[in-house]
């Protein structure tokens, strides 16, 4: 068995875990049409899905299929935000859900950017995302020159990257913060909920494994996407990152930006440029194709185009991309 399968064996373990304990669930609702939780995008749609089980109902502020940087709230998605039994949100990433909690002040909310211990640029509390501190220097230059180069897009997210959801590490305590609220909304499920959250982190330690295993051995560490969703991907299993356009994935890159990152490909030997499903590929096809390299999909999981698939599933894809595009073994 390759080391690639055998990283993914190690995450199928505790996806049945995880199977067993939601059906936890079952045992009743707090109410006839269970605890009522309200998610500000899929990330964390999925955990609290996984957290409550089949005592809760849980909806996403952002549509299925829609890039969540620019959400705007209807009044009443508004009026919603205030109903909800629990609100799982990540602070300083959607002004307009920011907002809507501020206005409403639900009774019961998790704020993903505390829970996760990062600031609201995207950073960690203590600074940059986790790696050693010439990368962390490396990944601050960058995330100036993107200031400079790409220009400011307005939201409080625009010095630095809020996409925590992708190191599987820092997943956990966002379930476990989920799993203590919705124990204090419906306290006789609250065995449930913590036992399903016990369940979803061994499902992220095993994905983290996999990764960790499945990109231990690489020809190359360069990875070129579309936009730089991918800082904490890369600060944990060691990559570096080299976005086409800064944070905003709708920034148009400026021509001597398209040549920083032409310059890089030749350079690192890099054969793929990644693009993504909830933006338009344009430019990161026309790059490749001048550049005469290939191009594949590498997810920042923001919110799914095929209903099929989930989190999980997701990030499989985007590691079996990696494998390739970096040549690992």
């Amino acid at each position: 068995m390759s080391r690639s399968s055998r990283a993914l064996a190690l995450l199928a373990v505790p996806v049945l875990l995880a199977a067993g304990c939601s059906s936890g669930g079952t045992d009743g609702a707090a109410g006839e049409d269970g605890v009522q939780v309200l998610a500000s995008f899929y990330p964390l749609q999925f955990v609290a899905e996984q957290v409550g089980g089949d005592r809760v109902e849980v909806s996403s502020m952002t549509p299925p299929s829609a890039e969540p940087h620019d959400l705007e709230l209807s009044p009443a998605q508004v009026a919603e935000v205030s109903a909800a039994d629990l609100v799982v949100y990540q602070s300083g990433f959607q002004a307009a859900v920011d907002e809507a909690v501020d206005q409403s002040q639900p009774a019961h909310v998790v704020d993903a950017t505390a829970a996760a211990g990062i600031g609201e640029g995207g950073a960690h509390a203590e600074g940059a995302p986790s790696g050693d501190d010439e990368h962390a220097e490396d990944e601050h230059a960058e995330e100036e020159h993107g200031e400079e180069e790409h220009g400011e897009d307005g939201h409080q997210h625009s010095s630095g990257d809020p996409h925590f959801w992708l190191d599987p590490t820092l997943m956990p305590a966002v379930a476990d913060a989920v799993a203590d609220a919705l124990a204090e909304v419906d306290p006789d499920g609250a065995d449930t909920y913590r036992a399903n959250a016990a369940a979803l982190d061994e499902r992220f330690a095993a994905l983290d494994e996999a990764y960790a295993t499945g990109l231990a051995a690489c020809e190359r560490d360069v990875i070129v996407t579309s936009h730089e969703a991918f800082g904490y991907l890369a600060e944990r299993y060691g990559l570096e990152q080299v976005g086409i356009s800064g944070v905003d994935p709708e920034a148009e890159p400026s021509p001597a930006r398209l040549r920083e990152v032409g310059d890089v490909v030749r350079t690192n030997g890099v054969t793929t440029i990644f693009f993504e499903t909830l933006v338009s590929p344009k430019v990161a096809e026309t790059l490749a194709t001048d550049l005469g390299i290939e191009t594949a999909v590498l997810d920042p999981l923001e919110g799914l185009a095929d209903e099929d698939e989930d989190y999980f599933t997701v990030a499989e894809q985007n590691l079996d991309a990696l494998r390739v595009a970096l040549s690992c073994s």
